[in-house]
Order: C-alpha cells, then structure tokens, then sequence
C-alpha cells in the first residue's frame, strides 16, 4: 500500500459518494456487505492490473482495449505506446473508463479523465520521477525508451465502485476453524 492518510481518505469519500449516486439495481448488487473499503481495496491492488480501457474515437465510437493497471496512490495509473490509437484518443478526448476485473470475485469499475504523466513535448508531472522510478522497476530500465516509446496517464476518478464479495478470499485468507483456505481441495 503506498498510500497516504489523506488519500485513503479521499479514495474512502469517492467510493461512498459514487455508490450513493448510483442507480438502484447497482445498489442492489454492490451493497455494504459485497464492497470493499479504501483500505481494503489498495491492499488488493497490488502489482500489475489488467485493465479494461474504454477510449472515445473522434466520431464518437466507443473502443476498448488492454493495458497494464497499476492503482498507486488511489488512482489507476497506466501506459501505451506513444503511436497507439488509444493515445490519440486520450490526447484528444481525456475522458475514459476503466474496468478490472478477477472472474466474479471482483469488480472495480471506475471512471474519469486522464492526466498525461510524461507528454511528448511538455512538462512531466511533479511526481513522474518517483512513478518511473516505480515502473522501471517493475519493467525494467531497460524495457522500453521511456522518453520517447511509451506514454504514462494518471486517471483522476470521477466515479469508482467496487464490487468484493468475500474479501478474505481476495487476499488468501485461510479458515482459521479447519485451517484451510476455504475450497474443498479438489
């Protein structure tokens, strides 16, 4: 978890603001008990996510694609090729969903506009050091020319639910009764 106080606070706030917002039969399948708190939730979030991106082309045609998630600070930060449709979608219109999901364990579903971490021809963001840092990492130095092939976005949500109905599943809990971790050991 490499969030703050503040931000787990903020994430925590956007979480019940979205689902009270939302519509009635979401309400009836995201409920209290099938959700998972700010804290909960980055404990989950860990490493790589794949993500479901959903981009806008300039006629107003919906397109989804792949990308590697990483949720960091209460927000979803990914990246493309700097030649990628969906970069000049993103370039063009920021708005953007994403969607990650493990089978009907679990749900985050999240939509917002995209910040570009490292444009082309700008200003990094402030915090871009540390995130590069962060994914070499995980990459590797070596992985790509990070100047010049990829591109890396910080989506700022506007709405994000959670849908988690056993969390101790998610983080591999064990049955502290039999000991086991709650299958039948087929």
């Amino acid at each position: 978890m490499r969030e703050t106080p503040d931000e787990l606070r903020r994430l925590q706030d956007l979480l019940d603001t979205s689902l009270s917002r939302s519509t009635a039969h979401l309400r009836s399948i995201i409920s209290s008990e099938r959700t998972l708190t700010a804290e909960q939730l980055t404990n989950v979030l860990t490493g790589m996510c794949t993500l479901a991106l959903s981009t806008v082309t300039a006629k107003g045609e919906p397109r989804i694609s792949g990308a590697d998630g990483h949720f960091l600070h209460g927000k979803w930060h990914f990246g493309t090729a700097r030649g990628a449709a969906k970069a000049r979608h993103l370039a063009a219109r920021p708005a953007a969903s994403v969607a990650h999901m493990r089978g009907e364990d679990l749900g985050v579903f999240t939509h917002g506009t995209v910040e570009i971490l490292n444009p082309h021809d700008g200003e990094p963001a402030a915090d871009w050091p540390d995130l590069l840092a962060y994914f070499q990492d995980f990459y590797g130095a070596d992985a790509f020319d990070w100047d010049n092939d990829v591109v890396y976005y910080r989506l700022h949500p506007q709405w994000m639910t959670v849908f988690a109905p056993d969390y101790a599943k998610l983080v591999g809990e064990t049955d502290e009764t039999d000991g086991t971790d709650g299958t039948d050991g087929t």
